[in-house]
């Protein structure tokens, strides 16, 4: 088995790039092997906003870090890319570190990666809605696709 979760995939930004990695995928699988696929649902339909704290609170034993995490999402439309603008900050006594990054990922929809898993040779075994076997459907909060090499 092999996963990808979390929208691994989507932030392969060029084609070529998710090409070469689905032709990996394919080439270490044996026979009758899974693939799993968790594709950021929906990424056009998020709103932008700006310096959002997602997350906040102390990490370690009492006297330990305090993390904060403030994020921003942007759309690229004519890329078709949401970029996410993170800020991490850790406060040690009076030492204060940040670190800023981003995340970017295409906007693939469930049948297009399909599409693409087809034309690497997989055969697509379920599409889900959520982490418990629901059926997909284009509003649900996670898209997960299990294809198998035949």
């Amino acid at each position: 088995m092999v996963l990808a979760p979390y929208g691994m995939l989507q932030s392969l930004l060029r084609e070529r790039d998710l090409q070469a990695t689905l032709a990996a995928v394919h080439g270490v699988l044996h026979r009758g092997g899974t693939f799993g696929v968790e594709l950021v649902a929906d990424l056009p339909a998020w709103s932008e906003y700006r310096k959002r704290v997602s997350l906040k609170g102390w990490r370690g034993a009492r006297g330990g870090a305090h993390v904060t995490l403030v994020e921003s999402v942007r759309q690229d439309r004519a890329r078709r890319l949401t970029i996410f603008d993170q800020e991490f900050t850790e406060r040690v006594g009076r030492t204060r570190t940040s670190r800023q990054f981003s995340l970017a990922f295409r906007t693939l929809s469930v049948p297009q990666m399909v599409r693409r898993l087809e034309k690497a040779g997989f055969a697509i075994t379920a599409l889900l809605g959520d982490y418990n076997g629901g059926p997909w459907d284009p509003r649900a909060e996670v898209w997960v696709i299990l294809a198998k090499k035949p």
